[in-house]
């Protein structure tokens, strides 16, 4: 932990900013396809944030300060995704077809629940960590998997795989254990591992069922929004 929140804000923001340019600028090399980009930056962009928490001194103006990451970020997602700001990079990265508007649904989505949960948990619950976690390594992982290795589509989703479901609960699951036990190791929680499995094994169930739901570019905020309302039954 940092005595300055300032140095931990541009330490932070440092960090996001080159792990989201690292992988726009492999998605417009051509080394990865921009399907692949936009997942990595999904999936990588949440642990790095999160953990980052860690370098903020125990202040009232550090979860704000933080929140300025992702809204800075996400106010980027809207100037590229309304053609304000020009960043074919960006747009590679994070489209499925090329076309900048597609920025702002998933995205954008996912900017927005970044800064909310960021401000209303901070490291003073589980739950937004929980939340997060699911949206990136669960989210991420199903769509990767899902579309790298072939199983049957579900009943009631026909765009969605088993393999892909397994991956959300599985990658949410891992996400936020890892996570949380870091936290627990700096002393911002207390208890033991054990002691929440109960609460992350049921958040990541019910996370995958929603994921699985065949409602496109929402997922970012519903998946987040049931994981919140299940952590205060749970937690």
């Amino acid at each position: 932990m940092l005595n300055s929140p300032w140095v931990a804000l541009c330490i932070t923001f440092a960090l996001a900013l080159a792990w989201l340019r690292v992988n726009d600028y492999a998605a417009q090399r051509g080394w990865m396809s921009a399907a692949l980009s936009r997942k990595i930056i999904h999936i990588g962009t949440g642990p790095i944030f999160v953990l980052c928490w860690l370098l903020f001194p125990d202040r009232p103006e550090s979860r704000f300060l933080a929140a300025l990451i992702p809204l800075a970020i996400t106010f980027q997602f809207f100037l590229v995704g309304v053609g304000a700001w020009k960043d074919e990079g960006a747009v590679a990265a994070m489209s499925r077809s090329g076309n900048r508007s597609e920025i702002l649904r998933g995205p954008l989505f996912y900017g927005i629940v970044f800064v909310a949960l960021t401000l209303i948990y901070w490291k003073t619950s589980p739950i937004g960590i929980v939340a997060l976690m699911l949206l990136c390594g669960g989210d991420g992982l199903a769509d990767i998997l899902g579309r790298r290795f072939q199983s049957g589509p579900l009943p009631w989703s026909a765009g969605k795989t088993w393999i892909g479901t397994l991956a959300m609960l599985l990658g949410g699951w891992v996400f936020s254990v890892v996570i949380l036990g870091a936290f627990m190791l700096a002393g911002v929680f207390s208890g033991s591992i054990p002691h929440y499995l109960l609460a992350v094994t049921g958040i990541s169930i019910v996370g995958a069922l929603v994921e699985s739901i065949p409602f496109r570019d929402i997922d970012n905020l519903t998946v987040p929004a049931f994981a919140v309302l299940l952590g205060h039954l749970m937690f």
